[in-house]
């Protein structure tokens, strides 16, 4: 995949793309010479690996140890009526697969725990977090600052989203334990016991793409050190800024 450049067909494929100033041929092979790791296969996970897909980065990785189950339908756009019981990440990746059959995809069934994520981050050119817990989401972010690797970060429940961003190679930008301190475990809040509006996720998850696709092209400006909060009852946002925690417990001896 490095350093392999962009077929005949793939030209075609991607036209839309190349005729961006912002991105061009030099931004799209980019893509292609890429690896995203995607946290969570569900309602975030699955139309952020789909742009990602369709907008041809070379490799994805998606972790999740769950199963499709008939109420995840309602808002996860990857999954099919046909594939409840299914591994999610192997129904996501045959979703990935038929919309793009350029990208490599690997489906990881498995928790995200700190021993698998080291390596995986590692590896990775920009992580997606789209899980729906808060020990994973530190996980995932101690590895990142730890490997310097940006991380996507989105969440939806009820009629609420967030995304930002955060980048350890920004020396002023937070890292999720910056925000969120992992001593303060808070009561989790899941689709299952409180409900979601179906299209929130596709907004934040498709949001998080763009945001992926940015940082690996290295074009506008990201999300870092700012948090954008959507009210889905008024489809009203709200931009919060945030700074670095000096005595941060992750990143403070960065």
């Amino acid at each position: 995949m490095e350093g392999r450049s962009l077929s005949d067909e793939e030209l075609l494929r991607y036209s839309r793309h190349i005729l961006l100033d912002d991105i061009g041929f030099e931004g799209q092979t980019r893509f292609l010479q890429s690896r995203a790791l995607v946290i969570g296969a569900g309602g975030l996970g699955s139309p952020a690996a789909m742009y990602l897909a369709c907008a041809g980065v070379g490799h994805i990785t998606l972790v999740d140890h769950d199963t499709v189950d008939l109420t995840n339908l309602q808002r996860q756009i990857a999954h099919t009526t046909d594939r409840v019981g299914m591994l999610k990440v192997e129904s996501i990746r045959s979703a990935l697969q038929a919309l793009n059959p350029n990208t490599e995809v690997s489906a990881l069934a498995m928790r995200a725990d700190a021993q698998h994520l080291d390596d995986l981050v590692a590896k990775a050119d920009v992580v997606l977090d789209c899980c729906d817990n808060f020990v994973t989401r530190q996980a995932v972010n101690a590895a990142c600052v730890r490997h310097r690797k940006p991380l996507v970060s989105g969440s939806a429940i009820q009629m609420d989203g967030q995304i930002t961003v955060h980048d350890p190679r920004d020396a002023a930008c937070p890292c999720y334990a910056c925000v969120f301190d992992p001593q303060v475990v808070p009561e989790e809040t899941r689709c299952a016991t409180m409900g979601v509006f179906a299209p929130l996720v596709g907004i934040i998850g498709a949001m998080q793409a763009a945001e992926a696709l940015k940082l690996i092209a290295g074009i506008g400006q990201p999300l870092t050190g700012r948090m954008l909060m959507l009210d889905g009852r008024s489809m009203e946002w709200t931009q919060v800024r945030m700074g670095r925690k000096a005595a941060c417990s992750v990143c403070s001896a960065r």
